[in-house]
């Protein structure tokens, strides 16, 4: 199956309690294509400045990422830079410079116009849906957003979700646009605004998948070091996405699997600085650590006899 993602190829400076990394390869589609490319082949959709190195570009490609969607533009990548503090959970944005990014305007290749899996990044919804104009009947349409577009183009983001068949934001944006403090009714007033299905990325303590009245709560496998969570969530929906598309199922127990994968490979992308961890991993790294996450949820379905009969 096909699966294709539109969004940014960045350099990011990034500073935590555990160290500072300058000008590091960084983006949404970069970690989302990164993360995907263990379960099948992805199909990118960027721009980059002059000043991208071609060793990235051939990184990409070797993962097995169709950079033909890939555009290079005279002038500068791309560039964030943030600051987490001991709460890794929230980045504080220092600068950005969006250079050739400002002026993206994405034009698929003929040969992703037929892609059947569609992850739209966090981008400005007027693209996410001039993206939804060019491919012609995917199976499964899912987006990512964040709270600038929330406040600054919440119209135009309503009538994005109302073509998206999945949205993924933290509890932080759900809350913000549904205007509901509580998580679950958050959830439920979202699912009226037109996605089938939410997920809920709440950091280190897992995600929460909600669909119709499906509810399935996700742990976050504990890790005993983290180093940069700038990432995480662009390789949550990777491997999400990713094992969709592989097994090219929707059914709910896929769904959940494929809550768990991503959870998993996220957990690896943050045990280093930028992609550097996803650079090293391998399958059999996955394999065992979604069994390992398969164990730490298990428990013995006995009959509950907590109370006494008739009490």
């Amino acid at each position: 199956m096909s699966l294709l993602v539109v969004g940014s190829v960045a350099f990011d400076s990034v500073e935590t309690p555990f160290g500072h990394r300058p000008e590091v390869l960084g983006g949404s589609a970069t970690y989302f294509s990164a993360a995907a490319s263990f379960f099948g082949p992805v199909r990118l959709v960027a721009v980059v400045g002059d000043d991208f190195p071609e060793a990235e570009v051939a990184f990409l490609a070797e993962r097995g990422v169709d950079v033909t969607g890939l555009t290079r533009r005279a002038g500068r990548t791309f560039r964030w830079k943030g600051r987490y503090d001991f709460d890794l959970n929230n980045a504080h944005t220092l600068e950005t410079h969006l250079n050739v990014f400002a002026d993206f305007n994405p034009v698929l290749p003929d040969g992703y116009r037929d892609s059947e899996f569609v992850f739209l990044a966090n981008i400005d919804p007027d693209l996410q849906r001039t993206v939804l104009d060019q491919v012609r009947s995917p199976r499964l349409v899912a987006c990512d957003t964040m709270n600038f577009w929330i406040t600054s183009k919440r119209e135009s983001l309503l009538k994005t979700l109302k073509r998206v068949d999945l949205l993924f934001v933290n509890d932080a944006e759900a809350r913000q646009l549904a205007g509901e403090h509580n998580i679950v009714k958050a959830a439920r007033a979202i699912l009226t605004y037109g996605p089938r299905a939410l997920v809920v990325k709440r950091g280190e303590y897992g995600a929460l998948f909600f669909s119709g009245e499906q509810v399935f709560a996700a742990s976050a496998y504990p890790l005993p070091a983290l180093f940069d969570p700038t990432g995480a969530g662009d390789s949550f929906a990777g491997g999400f996405m990713g094992y969709l598309a592989r097994t090219g199922k929707l059914e709910p127990a896929v769904m959940r699997r494929a809550i768990v994968l991503g959870g998993v490979v996220a957990s690896f992308a943050v045990e280093q600085f930028s992609l550097d961890r996803l650079r090293s991993l391998t399958p059999d790294e996955i394999r065992v650590r979604y069994a390992e996450f398969k164990q730490l949820s298990h428990f013995d379905d006995l009959e509950l006899d907590l109370f006494p009969a008739g009490s």
